[in-house]
């Protein structure tokens, strides 16, 4: 009866200790985030981010990022890395359950006749051998004293959530990148159709030319320009065509397939989205970015580590109960309950001589963690620092866009005019060529600003967190 006592004394003790928790809770630190951002964005603070499906409107892209989200391979390893780690997680809830093992055996055995055992077994058996039959089963549990489950819990579930926000935030750049590889795509087929234009409008300068060369009204001089103009123009076509190629090669493997030519996506300036994000405050970013809440996940996974660490340098306490049934003979095997054997075992671990050791790996550990701090509040400056340049960007490239329309109407207006006063005799070859230059480049120059600005808007879309639904 005392014996008794004692065995549930000790498991009531253990009972007790295990509501001590050695590791600390998570707390944010102070990220002093600012109140607003640089540029002072005249948009509402709505925190809500527009879905992509709203964001962008065209329905070419629509389908190449549906393809991209569902194919991509970067976003099908991060989909089995989560897969991972919900296995992990789902193991780390069992750990205050015990172990139980069946074990079952036979074994036969040739004493020495001149061993104790032997002459024994002879006299005992009337046989040279000794049989044993054994069948147990036995349970093993530790006592989470000092909360390590319920930290290995945290951390597996830190772990998993990170991987959920880090697929979020994989599949906003994804997004992102398929529109800009678009954009681009647009930009150079509208290149390419502005040199194409400009290599006709240059042929008829130079027919224009050739005529008044015959008639003696110009040197060849002239011709030789004009052809040379055409050539200038006629070296872009097989460029763009190149980089049309590359880029629809690019968007291909983005969306998960094999390089394959992509349908003409339009003009740039149809590509505008209907409503543009609300930059809100800093502060909402960390409600609104994934690799933010990942990164401070990261964070709350290391506390958890910091926890165990130190938990490591503490007594651990388990119990292994053991029944089963023995015997030499086997038709006596199973004969209850004369063949029961039972074992019940407590043991307490201390560790001594590791003690250098895992004080060592707990403040590796606390290290870790300040380490992940540190790296947390790096991210959350980089985020407030990208939306201010998404802002400057989106900003000067919208003035920039109107100043580039203006310049191109007057442009327009100086080649047409340039050629009439060329064929009434008022004006040189040179002016005229010069106002076919400067056309063409002032025309790819717009394109470039145009998708200047969609890629600015789109960035602005992604550094605000994105619209995954």
């Amino acid at each position: 009866m005392k014996r008794n006592i004692a065995l549930y004394t000790i498991i009531g003790l253990a009972a007790v200790l295990s509501s001590c928790v050695v590791g600390k809770k998570y707390q944010r630190a102070d990220l002093q985030v600012p109140a607003t951002y640089r540029e002072g964005a005249a948009l509402t603070a709505d925190s809500v981010v527009l879905p992509w499906r709203t964001f962008f409107r065209d329905p070419q892209l629509l389908t190449l990022i549906d393809s991209a989200l569902l194919r991509n391979n970067d976003v099908s390893v991060a989909v089995k890395n989560m897969e991972q780690l919900d296995l992990a997680f789902r193991q780390a809830r069992l750990g205050l359950l015990p172990t139980l093992n069946l074990a079952a055996g036979a074994n036969r055995s040739w004493q020495s006749k001149n061993s104790l055992n032997g002459s024994l077994a002879e006299q005992f058996t009337g046989s040279h051998y000794i049989d044993d039959y054994s069948a147990s089963l036995q349970m093993s549990w530790e006592a989470d004293i000092w909360g390590k489950v319920k930290m290995q819990k945290e951390s597996a579930r830190a772990d998993y959530l990170a991987q959920q926000q880090n697929l979020a935030a994989l599949k906003t750049r994804l997004i992102v990148q398929v529109a800009q590889a678009y954009y681009n795509l647009a930009g150079l087929n509208e290149q390419l159709l502005i040199a194409r234009k400009n290599m006709l409008l240059s042929d008829s300068t130079l027919q224009i030319m050739k005529l008044q060369f015959t008639a003696g009204q110009i040197n060849s001089l002239a011709v030789e320009q004009a052809e040379a103009q055409k050539k200038t123009a006629e070296l872009l076509v097989p460029l763009y065509q190149q980089n049309i190629r590359v880029q629809e090669n690019a968007l291909s493997i983005l969306c998960g397939r094999y390089p394959e030519a992509i349908n003409n996506p339009g003009k740039l300036q149809d590509f505008l989205p209907a409503a543009l994000p609300a930059a809100g405050i800093p502060a909402n970013l960390l409600s609104r970015r994934p690799d933010l809440k990942a990164a401070e996940l990261a964070v709350v996974t290391a506390n958890a580590k910091t926890g165990l660490a130190k938990a490591a340098m503490y007594p651990s306490f388990s119990l292994s109960p053991q029944i089963g049934v023995n015997s030499y003979k086997i038709d006596t095997w199973f004969d209850l309950p004369g063949s029961i054997t039972k074992t019940v075992a407590i043991n307490l671990s201390q560790p001594l001589f590791q003690k250098r050791a895992l004080k060592t790996a707990y403040k590796t550990a606390l290290i870790e963690q300040e380490k992940a701090a540190v790296q947390f509040k790096a991210a959350m400056m980089s985020a407030v620092a990208e939306v201010s340049d998404a802002l400057a960007r989106a900003e000067g490239a919208s003035k920039r866009v109107t100043l580039a329309e203006q310049r191109n109407a007057s442009l327009d207006k100086a080649t047409a005019d340039a050629l009439k006063l060329y064929k009434s005799g008022m004006a040189t070859y040179l002016e005229v060529i010069t106002a076919q230059n400067n056309k063409l480049q002032n025309e790819i120059e717009s394109i470039s600003i145009q998708l200047e600005k969609l890629n600015a808007y789109s960035d602005l879309y992604r550094s605000l967190g994105g619209g995954i639904r």
